[in-house]
């Protein structure tokens, strides 16, 4: 089975339609690889359409899910699994993540929603995990979420976020503003968090801003800059393990795209200050 790592390099942008036509046109995008939520683009036609087919004809992609819902207990959507098989083949996209959680229950509750941490809960998603690989014929990267609740829970978020990846035999899609998110709402160390993934599965990084709601505590927004504490844990994450590709996400009060520029090319400066040191 083919593994998600690897596909990609360097910084990358999550592509939003709001900046779809003033992108299209450019020459001077000093992006690496862009990221888009399937769901968002599979239907799409017309001039959107076109745009989109220039910009996947140019660039590499990846796919980041929103509605798998991959921890749910409703059925798993295999039609939308064989549709997305299908799109990325289509547009040459080169993987597929999507979110530790669940999104539905007898429908689509519309956010993402914290897995228990059981036991059960592991063995129920890495075998819905197992299940999208076959299908896809590839490995793909489950990420690590912002969560505000641990209902029913048995183990630490490390152990049950390592229990699904290696009972799923899938890869890591790493998120820096979540670990940082989730240490200050729930009072554990990031650095630690960091220590005990499995480096050897990381496909990629996200990188992203956050609201702060109060002191200890803070929102996963994805609509604001990024903050230095987050910027050092990147630094930190890739003096443990080397560099890998890592991707910004903005979704609101989304900036000109200078500023989005700017933000993907600090990502590639400490990229490349970690390449020098490792050099040295």
């Amino acid at each position: 089975m083919r593994s998600t790592q690897n596909l990609v390099h360097g910084a990358g942008l999550g592509l939003r339609r709001s900046f779809l036509g003033e992108l299209v046109d450019r020459t001077d995008v000093d992006v690496d690889f862009f990221e888009v939520a399937p769901e968002n683009w599979m239907t799409l036609g017309g001039s959107l359409g076109k745009q989109f087919r220039s910009m996947t004809e140019r660039h590499d992609f990846i796919c980041h899910g929103l509605s798998l819902s991959i921890g749910s207990s409703d059925p798993l959507d295999e039609n939308f699994i064989r549709d997305l098989k299908g799109f990325m083949a289509e547009h040459g996209i080169r993987f597929y993540s999507e979110h530790l959680s669940y999104c539905s229950h007898q429908g689509h509750l519309y956010d993402l929603m914290p897995m228990p941490f059981t036991e059960e809960a592991v063995k129920h998603t890495a075998q819905r995990i197992r299940r999208v690989q076959d299908i896809l014929e590839q490995k793909i990267a489950i990420e690590n979420i912002s969560y505000y609740a641990a209902p029913g829970q048995e183990m630490s978020e490390t152990e049950f976020f390592n229990a699904v990846v290696t009972e799923a035999d899938c890869d890591v899609l790493l998120d820096i503003n979540n670990i940082y998110v989730n240490s200050i709402n729930h009072g554990y160390d990031a650095e630690s968090f960091l220590q005990a993934i499995p480096a050897q599965r990381i496909s990629y990084a996200h990188i992203a801003g956050h609201y702060v709601e109060a002191e200890d505590f803070l929102i996963d927004t994805h609509g604001a800059s990024v903050v230095d504490p987050v910027w050092n844990l990147l630094h930190k994450a890739y003096r443990l393990y080397g560099v890998f590709p890592t991707l910004l996400e903005r979704d609101f009060n989304i900036p000109p795209l200078a500023e989005l520029f700017r933000e993907v090319a600090t990502i590639a400066a400490i990229q490349q200050l970690q390449h020098e040191k490792q050099v040295a």
